[in-house]
């Protein structure tokens, strides 16, 4: 059975990838600061303490392990984009030196296979209406698409022969949380149902199991077809008036929906090189089933009979 060290695994976005290789077969360690809860996964994991600390010497964490995804990332509670707070300087100290220096020291521990769980903000603003794709020059606008696109770069100067590489640029992650934890739309939902205002907003998406998807076929496709490069990662583009349409037909809320925004100005991913691996994802239909879920699952919530 593989070993692989999932970093941020109980994360938003590293719980999805832990359960998808967990249910594939794979035997997991999750890499943090903190054990996850007693069933926080549907199975049992190995725990590895483990720090974005440039400093540290941190190699017995990888220890019999064959593949590494890192999705770790430390940034200010919600936030993303403006996760440094007023402390940019120890954003980048830890999330780009601390990657990099994770990176080398799989590489030095004899891992296998890295995965890098990058980001869209590595491109920056896109033209109104263009499709960006992996050929493009990145021009990140905020400190956390810079830290990204920068530690892809590192990245690729370690890949060789006996350490393959490959980073995956994914778009905004939708699903349901972990136990205890909210799914990102539970204030929008929270204000729509409350006839509070919401507004219009342009984005893509994707679902958190459809990156678990890609992540495992860049641990199990081809060395050639996957090593120094780059795979965007998204599904729909869509607005909030969508969304919130989806809740709005399930629970019969009779709160208007706000304004549509105009998504022909936002910017899509092309998929293609993801795609041409075996990848597809779950659309619309899959939207609208987890939209269902999530209000199945909160309580007190209007019953979609």
């Amino acid at each position: 059975m593989t070993r692989v060290l999932v970093s941020g695994g109980t994360g938003y976005a590293g719980r999805f990838i832990v359960e998808h290789l967990l249910a594939n077969g794979y035997k997991v360690t999750v890499g943090g600061r903190t054990p996850p809860d007693p069933g926080f996964f549907s199975k049992s994991v190995s725990f590895v303490p483990l720090r974005l600390d440039p400093d540290a010497d941190q190699i017995e964490a990888f220890d019999n392990v064959y593949y590494f995804v890192h999705a770790a990332f430390g940034h200010l509670p919600g936030k993303y984009r403006g996760g440094e707070g007023d402390d940019p300087q120890g954003f980048r100290h830890a999330n780009l030196d601390g990657t990099v220096r994770l990176f080398e020291t799989a590489r030095d521990a004899g891992v296998r296979r890295c995965v890098f769980l990058s980001s869209r903000a590595a491109y920056g603003p896109g033209e109104p209406g263009v499709l960006l794709t992996e050929d493009m020059h990145g021009r990140p606008d905020t400190l956390y698409g810079e830290v990204k696109l920068q530690a892809e770069r590192s990245l690729l100067s370690l890949c060789g022969h006996g350490f393959v590489t490959a980073s995956l640029r994914a778009t905004g992650i939708y699903g349901l949380a972990g136990p205890g934890r909210e799914h990102k739309w539970a204030s929008l939902f929270d204000d729509y149902l409350a006839g509070r205002p919401t507004l219009p907003r342009v984005g893509t998406e994707v679902h958190g199991e459809d990156v678990a998807r890609a992540v495992r076929l860049l641990l199990e496709s081809d060395t050639v077809r996957i090593n120094g490069e780059t795979f965007n990662v998204s599904d729909i583009l869509t607005d909030t008036r969508t969304i919130l349409s989806i809740l709005q037909r399930i629970t019969h809320c009779p709160h208007p929906l706000p304004p549509p925004a105009e998504t022909m100005a936002g910017n899509a991913m092309g998929t293609c090189k993801i795609e041409a691996l075996g990848w597809k994802p779950g659309g619309m239909d899959l939207l609208r089933q987890t939209i269902e879920h999530m209000v199945q699952q909160e309580p007190g919530s209007p019953s979609a009979s």
